[in-house]
């Protein structure tokens, strides 16, 4: 059994986390919330793919929202967003496939 006595971030904690631009933001930002839910939401599914494996069509379903999810995690961890900022990479044809 792995034992951690200590665990050290380098930067202690002064109630910001870092996302993947190396920008700045407090642990309760909006954005850090957002790929935080998404994260557990993916979780979920990937918990629910474990028990339909007998279902082939419903698992490829599940592993491309997981894939659409991993994108949407992305953006939101790496750009800077905002009025007149870059958008999303998720693109229309995920969304619309999100529809069907």
């Amino acid at each position: 059994m792995v034992v951690l006595n200590r665990i050290y971030t380098r930067t202690g904690d002064d109630g910001t986390t870092a996302l993947g631009s190396g920008a700045r933001r407090k642990k309760y930002d909006l954005r850090v919330d957002a790929y935080g839910t998404l994260d557990e939401v993916n979780a979920v599914i990937g918990i629910v793919r474990l028990h339909v494996g007998e279902e082939p069509a419903l698992d490829g379903m599940l592993a491309r929202i997981q894939n659409d999810l991993f994108d949407i995690e992305a953006d939101l961890c790496l750009s800077e967003k905002g009025p007149g900022g870059a958008r999303m990479t998720a693109t229309d044809a995920q969304v619309d496939a999100a529809h069907r």
